[in-house]
């Protein structure tokens, strides 16, 4: 594969945007720690993330990462309306990179309704607009690009406002160590030419099959649906997974009747040095049980030092591997009919 094979299919530069995610995070950290923003009241006792797509990513992303420092429960909500506990003991972080997202907007209204604490991030749009005019805590990100690929954008100043806020703790050497690892990666995942080249191997195991990611869930469950979501909307191709242990007491079971599908199926374990001792056990048990099925199975391990290096490590190496899997598969990788059309058929019902 050639940077002209790509940019023959890629006309809107998805390449670029995933070569720069270095610069984004750094851009994005700069925002973060920029924005306005009051260390919380005493009073609050949950956050709730409202958003979809892109935008929610970085709400699991976060939610994963923090687990063991944040003292109050962590919510990532997909939908229209909010759960019944949250009300003015709760802080709403409104994300919408677009603005726009009708979900998300409809849980704004309801959290301003409910007195709840309420924060936005976003580009423009609707978002923009009800936070300036309730005065709310608005961080403002740059816009034209992707909600998927624009994460570095909807997680950093996140993660600064919750050390704004008095949430956690400073991550400054974390983030340091992050850009470090991204910018070496970016360095090698963008040369096609170059071998060996980890994300274009793994696009190449990928080509024309079905994918399955496994991971653990404590850490890594997030990073795995970071994954399926990047091969479903940049390759355009079915991706489904699970997490250990639960995976092991269901759908383990599920292989064992469809097997000629199954020998086509490519599995991918999402790995960590600190996935819990039983779960490693358990991955290396799956891996043999799956191994009378597809001959298959790839492991991918994490880098870096610190949580956050490594899960952002991982996170990087997928959108890298979507974007090789999209031109191996023919396809531009920026467009989203089948989300455009669903959008214009909603707009005029």
């Amino acid at each position: 594969m050639t940077i002209e094979d790509i940019q023959a299919l890629d006309r809107s530069d998805m390449f670029g945007c995933i070569r720069a995610f270095p610069q984004q995070v750094r851009d994005a950290v700069s925002i973060g720690s920029g924005a306005t923003i009051r260390r919380a009241p005493r009073s609050i006792r949950s956050i709730v993330v409202c958003g979809l797509g892109g935008s929610a990513i970085a709400g699991d992303l976060l939610r994963s990462y923090l687990a063991d420092e944040l003292a109050v429960p962590f919510l990532v909500n997909r939908y229209y309306r909010l759960p019944r506990f949250v009300g003015p003991d709760t802080l709403v972080v409104i994300s919408s990179y677009s603005g726009n997202t009708e979900e998300t907007v409809a849980a704004h209204k309801e959290a301003v309704r409910r007195k709840a604490k309420v924060l936005c991030i976003s580009s423009n749009g609707t978002t923009e607009t009800l936070a300036r005019a309730r005065r709310s805590p608005f961080i403002k990100v740059p816009g034209g690009l992707q909600p998927r690929a624009a994460l570095g954008l909807s997680f950093f100043p996140l993660l600064i406002a919750l050390q704004k806020l008095g949430f956690v703790r400073n991550k400054t050497r974390d983030i340091k160590e992050t850009i470090e690892l991204l910018d070496a990666r970016s360095a090698e995942y963008a040369n096609p030419e170059r071998s060996p080249n980890r994300p274009l191997e793994l696009a190449g195991l990928l080509n024309n099959r079905v994918v399955v990611v496994y991971s653990s869930t404590d850490r890594f469950d997030s990073v795995n649906t970071r994954w399926r979501g990047q091969m479903a909307e940049n390759a355009k191709t079915l991706a489904f997974g699970h997490v250990l242990p639960e995976m092991n007491h269901n759908e383990i079971v599920g292989w064992k009747t469809l097997t000629a599908p199954m020998r086509e199926m490519q599995v991918l374990f999402l790995r960590d040095r600190e996935d819990h001792p039983r779960v490693q056990k358990r991955l290396e048990v799956t891996k043999e049980i799956l191994g009378a099925y597809t001959p298959h199975i790839t492991e991918v391990w994490s880098e870096g030092s610190s949580l956050l290096a490594r899960m952002f490590s991982l996170v990087y190496l997928g959108d890298w591997v979507s974007l090789y899997l999209a031109i191996l598969h023919g396809v531009d990788p920026t467009p989203v009919d089948a989300i455009n059309r669903l959008k214009r058929e909603l707009a005029n019902a």
